[in-house]
């Protein structure tokens, strides 16, 4: 180990950060984590299951979080976002910019005192289908585990009364944002992506209908801790959904949005095709796909839902969705190509496998990096020293992001081994 070696900065808290982190840190180097939500753990936590085990990733997070909190040698930096990058290897000068949380975590705040507040906001953590408290946890296991308030949404009422429930060495609302500068070695950049539009996919109804929504959403529509406990309701009414349409490639494989595959929509189509059929017998899914692509060990999971009675696989495009506006059903137009035959079929909900983009390609890194045509960081074009992980490289899943992240963390090792 280098003893001259500056830290490693890692930007992006998700499973690629801080498998990059923990990797870098338990073989003796100092890391640095940057996260522009309030929490770490990414878009995995929002999840009830996910691949290859099917089981919660609250038990792997928590295991990660003992980690963190038991190894000096990472420090976290949440609600942060990094401003600027200069330098090279072995010294880049980076600029973080810290925004205000307004409560200090110096004692973790009371709910049952928060409840009597009035002010409410969009629970983004649920894509916006229900509503928390404007001083609220953003989830359960949200680590660090403090409250944060939202200054925009918090009435002036309400602010006068958390004044007189909490003292400023507990909450503070003159809290102002603050830049922080550090040197590091080498930079990993584990950015993630985010949904493609689901808005501009315009013959799915997607904003029209109530009905339609997002695999995002299906995946907290499953969560014990989502907006509806766990069971798969329909946002038109709240009435459980019995049939189920799962449109593939909802944007993907398209000229017309992303022309590349995803790499993860099938299997989680799948996956929550089992989450349906498991809540009752009753209960259908319909999957719509071009192709399924199932690789490995994951065909097998593909293989038993097509010996379900309940599922059903549908080889074509969906060309349009309408909505009959007395019912809120919804009513997709085919072609079964395998069949020739089109199809005008009814469901009571309907998930669009929505794409993957790079969160690169809204926000760059503040550094001169070179993107493919989609925003995912070309890591055979970059300056030595940076490297990126997970989804900021391409797209992929839980599994290959851990593998990916821990290959940057020997990267970024070796380039401060190297004295560089």
């Amino acid at each position: 180990m280098n003893p001259d070696a500056r830290p490693i900065l890692i930007i992006g808290a998700g499973i690629a950060g801080i498998t990059a982190a923990l990797e870098a840190a338990e073989t003796g180097y100092n890391a640095i984590l940057v996260e522009k939500e309030a929490y770490i753990g990414g878009r995995v936590l929002r999840s009830p299951r996910y691949f290859p085990k099917m089981c919660p990733p609250t038990c792997g997070f928590e295991i990660n979080v003992r980690r963190i909190r038991q190894n000096p040698r990472i420090s976290v930096h949440t609600l942060s976002t990094v401003e600027e990058i200069s330098g090279r290897a072995g010294r880049f000068d980076v600029r973080i910019r810290k925004r205000p949380r307004y409560v200090t975590g110096r004692h973790l705040l009371d709910d049952t005192l928060l409840e009597t507040l009035q002010s409410d906001r969009p629970n983004d953590f649920n894509f916006g289908m229900d509503r928390t408290n404007s001083v609220y946890l953003p989830h359960d296991m949200a680590y660090p585990h403090i409250h944060i308030v939202d200054r925009e949404s918090l009435s002036q009422a309400d602010a006068e009364t958390l004044a007189t429930l909490y003292s400023r060495e507990d909450v503070d609302l003159n809290m102002t944002e603050e830049e922080i500068e550090i040197e590091v070695g080498a930079i990993i950049v584990a950015t993630g992506w985010r949904p493609y539009d689901a808005f501009k996919l315009e013959n799915l109804g997607f904003g029209r209908y109530p009905n339609v929504i997002t695999n995002v959403m299906m995946e907290r529509l499953a969560a014990r801790n989502g907006p509806t406990g766990g069971e798969i309701l329909r946002p038109s009414d709240g009435k459980m959904a019995r049939t189920v349409a799962f449109v593939q490639c909802a944007g993907s494989r398209d000229e017309n949005h992303l022309p590349y595959c995803s790499a993860v929509c099938c299997m989680a189509s799948l996956k929550q095709a089992r989450y349906l059929r498991e809540k009752k017998d009753e209960t259908s899914a319909a999957i719509f796909y071009i192709d399924i692509r199932a690789v490995g060990r994951f065909e097998k999971f593909y293989y038993d839902l097509l010996e379900d009675p309940g599922v059903s696989f549908i080889k074509g495009k969906v060309a349009e969705i309408r909505e009959n506006p007395e019912t809120h059903d919804l009513i997709l137009d085919v072609e079964n190509t395998l069949s020739g035959r089109v199809l005008h079929e009814g469901f009571d909900l309907v998930v669009l496998a929505t794409g993957m983009v790079p969160n690169t390609a809204d926000v760059p890194i503040p550094f001169d990096l070179k993107y493919d045509a989609y925003g995912f960081v070309d890591g055979s074009a970059n300056p030595e020293g940076l490297y990126a992980a997970g989804c900021a490289h391409h797209p992929c899943d839980v599994s290959r992001t851990a593998r990916d992240s821990t290959g940057a963390a020997m990267k970024a090792i070796q380039c401060l081994e190297r004295g560089e």
